[in-house]
């Protein structure tokens, strides 16, 4: 029984292809990585992240074909502690709505899941001026927790697909580092870089318990500039960063699922407002640069993320930033 069922997904996967993207889904890495401030300041963030994919493309060719869509809305909760002024810790909580909208021959079949997705929890540690003056680096180990359903049904009561549930029904490994440092010759600037690698675990109840499904091992980095002005009494920070993504093959049943993996380039343009002094509102525009898939995949078009952070200094109960 378990084979028939791998080989109908096997083979039903290679005809609705849009099910088998892994660029969508919860933006968990995209969100990690509140910086470490003084002992006792909590930090608290809000997001929200619209994913549209719309591009389908085979291999590094993109497809002239609009016919499939995939949405995800995310609104992610952060929130961070420093222990020390040299260790934090870090969690982030997420609630994800999915669309799937697949249009053929006139016909138009409309997929939609909502509901908790997985957190992650972070313990940082960080070493000033490892690079020299003005540096930092950051060094973090944490979890990714199955917190989201996996086992969400449509309204025919068959199981949906692992990447339109709301969660992976799997424990993951994080490990997070981050660097930054400025220099004299433009004090108000960073140079920065973000690396994260999730390995990524098995979730043993697929498909009602007769299979086991395990997304892609990813590896992520961000590289980027960013700068400082003052205009109208408010400080504004601009930023240019380039993000590279590599996500190996699902595995079904411990074999590789086909349109899965590949690799990608973003360019993200960035502005963080200090709207009072403790208040920062960030907005974020990803848009691909460069695609690599294996097999035929959809692959992500554009991406928005809009989001506030502030601080609370626990020890004089006064908010700071």
């Amino acid at each position: 029984m378990r084979t028939i069922i791998y080989i109908c997904i096997f083979l039903f996967g290679q005809q609705a292809i849009s099910q088998t993207c892994c660029s969508g889904g919860v933006p968990l890495s995209n969100n990690l990585g509140l910086p470490i401030d003084e002992r006792g300041i909590w930090q608290f963030g809000l997001n929200y992240d619209y994913n549209n994919l719309n591009t389908l493309y085979a291999g590094n060719t993109k497809l002239d074909d609009d016919s499939r869509q995939r949405i995800t809305n995310s609104v992610l909760l952060s929130l961070g502690y420093s222990i020390t002024d040299r260790f934090a810790l870090e969690a982030l909580f997420s609630w994800v709505n999915q669309t799937r909208t697949i249009t053929q021959f006139g016909n138009e079949n409309f997929t939609e899941t909502s509901g908790i997705g997985d957190a992650v929890l972070l313990a940082k540690y960080a070493f000033p001026e490892v690079l020299g003056p003005k540096s930092v680096i950051n060094l973090g180990l944490g979890a990714k927790a199955p917190l989201g359903k996996s086992d969400l049904t449509n309204e025919d009561g068959i199981l949906l697909t692992a990447d339109l549930q709301p969660g992976s029904g799997a424990w993951d490994g994080l490990g997070w580092l981050s660097l930054s440092k400025a220099f004299d010759f433009r004090p108000s600037a960073t140079f920065s870089g973000n690396f994260i690698y999730r390995l990524t675990g098995v979730n043993n109840s697929y498909l009602n318990d007769t299979s086991t499904y395990e997304f892609g091992n990813v590896f992520q980095t961000n590289l980027g500039y960013t700068d400082q002005f003052l205009l109208f009494n408010t400080v504004f920070n601009p930023g240019l960063i380039f993000k590279y993504r590599n996500a190996s093959n699902d595995k079904i049943n411990n074999v590789n699922l086909p349109n899965t993996g590949g690799e990608w380039v973003f360019i993200r343009p960035e502005l963080s407002v200090h709207i009072i002094t403790n208040f920062l509102v960030t907005l974020r525009l990803e848009l691909p640069i460069y695609s690599y898939v294996d097999g035929t995949q959809l692959t992500p078009t554009t991406r928005f993320t809009a989001g506030v952070y502030f601080k609370l200094n626990n020890k004089n109960k006064t908010i700071n930033l």
